[in-house]
């Protein structure tokens, strides 16, 4: 294996960035684009804590050519964006907007024309608030919308995108969107039928995207993470390989053909009404990679019913945190790609988010101090190099975010990005954190320099 830098990266390995169209794009209403689930959400009062709303959020919709600038000034390779379904089809099917599409098409002849790879995704949780009115996940229907917008997108820029990705964190988007409510459309009690026609949706994307792009490579972008009990207690061995099952293996094991899992299922009773005869054989199309977005781990303490006997859980968190309350734990990155290679052998893995929120230090002359993030991204990295180290055929790494932006349920408050964004002027500062990821990629991994970790230790570069 040929390397510089941190030893353990090949030759060709992929070092990006990420956003999402809601997050970043703004624009919610210019050049014929149709109204979000999430322009409705973000509008309705008392939904998003600080009362923000993507209507604005970067103006990277304005701004792209600036901000593939800084892309190009940070060494970025690949550039992981989602495409707005309602500004490429406002009613979510039938009439298509152009203005949409040439938004896009000139995107990614400017990544394109800079040397920067574009790796697409389809669907990060912007549904057309007009089939959020026709029922939205929980309407078959959406399903085949869902393909005539992917074969639109696939005939237009198929010609110049090779990584498609068909969903975003399909978990996050039935359970937060339609089981809690605490994301757009805010349905609850839904999460299960919602999450199975996710599924058939990425499905019958795949087979849209082969159709049209023979030499393309596809895949799916789950968010992942190892379920650790809690203690040595039996109860929460139990309970974190149920958790495992929820979160992981629920969308990994009909991926590949195996169906929901049995236990899961037991466990909760699950009818699974909704699932028809051919549904899982739709699902299980062959994959080109999988997109793990990983973030903290699980700890899973069980809480056993004394009266029933019935097995719930909880989940605490220990060490060091994050702004956003999210456990630091690096090593979990390695042990959730190591489990998952060993068990489904997908044929390429990307790291297609991780990051962390921190509130920033911007000084007077206009420096933003985050040692903190630069810290929490070398452990991460670190623990990609032995990913790589155990065999698994990891193929790129992508840091969450390019830019601060609107983070969700959040709004405006919590910061991701590796660059500063001033939310009043839209002014972009490239953050510390920036400047270090900038060497990482020029090294094809971490200089010789020592980095303290936020327990005390130190990462050997």
């Amino acid at each position: 294996m040929t390397t510089n830098g941190f030893p353990g990266f090949p030759a060709g390995f992929s070092w990006g960035a990420a956003t999402s169209s809601y997050q970043i794009e703004g624009a919610w209403d210019s050049d014929g684009k149709g109204e979000s689930i999430w322009d409705r959400f973000a509008h309705t009062p008392g939904r998003i804590s600080d009362g923000n709303t993507g209507d604005v959020a970067c103006g990277h919709y304005e701004r792209w050519p600036e901000d593939i600038d800084l892309m190009v000034e940070l060494g970025i390779q690949a550039y992981r964006f989602s495409i707005s379904w309602p500004r490429i089809l406002p009613a979510g099917r039938g009439e298509i907007n152009p203005a949409g599409l040439q938004f896009y098409s000139d995107l990614i002849d400017g990544l394109r024309a800079a040397g920067i790879e574009p790796f697409v995704t389809l669907y990060h949780w912007e549904l057309p608030q007009a089939l959020e009115n026709e029922g939205g996940w929980l309407n078959r229907a959406t399903i085949d919308a869902f393909a005539e917008f992917v074969g639109v997108v696939a005939d237009r820029l198929g010609d110049r995108v090779t990584h498609w990705a068909t969903l975003n964190e399909p978990w996050v988007a039935a359970d937060h969107g339609y089981g809690r409510g605490s994301h757009a459309p805010g349905r609850t009690g839904s999460a299960i039928p919602v999450g199975h026609h996710l599924l058939l949706a990425h499905g019958s994307a795949v087979q849209e995207i082969r159709d049209r792009c023979p030499d393309a490579r596809v895949g799916i972008v789950l968010n992942l993470a190892p379920q650790i009990p809690a203690s040595d207690h039996p109860d929460d061995a139990i309970a974190a390989r149920l958790g495992d099952g929820v979160l992981n293996r629920w969308y990994l094991d009909p991926l590949t053909g195996r169906g929901y899992p049995e236990d899961v299922r037991a466990h909760f009773d699950l009818e699974l009404d909704h699932v028809y005869p051919d549904d899982l054989a739709t699902i299980a199309q062959p994959l080109d990679f999988l997109g793990v977005n990983y973030y903290f781990p699980n700890r899973v303490a069980a809480i056993r019913d004394p009266e029933s006997g019935h097995l719930s859980w909880s989940q605490v968190s220990v060490g060091p945190r994050t702004d956003a309350g999210w456990e630091i734990y690096p090593p979990g990155l390695t042990e959730i790609l190591e489990r998952v290679h060993e068990e489904y052998a997908f044929p390429s893995y990307y790291v297609t988010e991780c990051g962390a929120a921190y509130e920033d230090e911007v000084t007077g002359s206009g420096e933003v101090l985050d040692q903190q993030r630069t810290t929490f991204l070398a452990g991460h990295v670190a623990a990609a190099r032995d990913v790589i180290a155990a065999g698994v055929p990891l193929d790129g790494f992508f840091v969450w975010s390019l830019l601060d932006n609107f983070e969700w349920g959040s709004g405006l408050s919590t910061r991701f990005g590796i660059v500063h964004v001033d939310f009043d002027t839209l002014v972009r500062r490239t953050k510390a954190s920036g400047r270090w990821y900038a060497g990482v990629i020029a090294d094809n991994g971490i200089p010789n320099r020592r980095f303290e970790p936020a327990d005390g230790g130190e990462i050997d570069g």
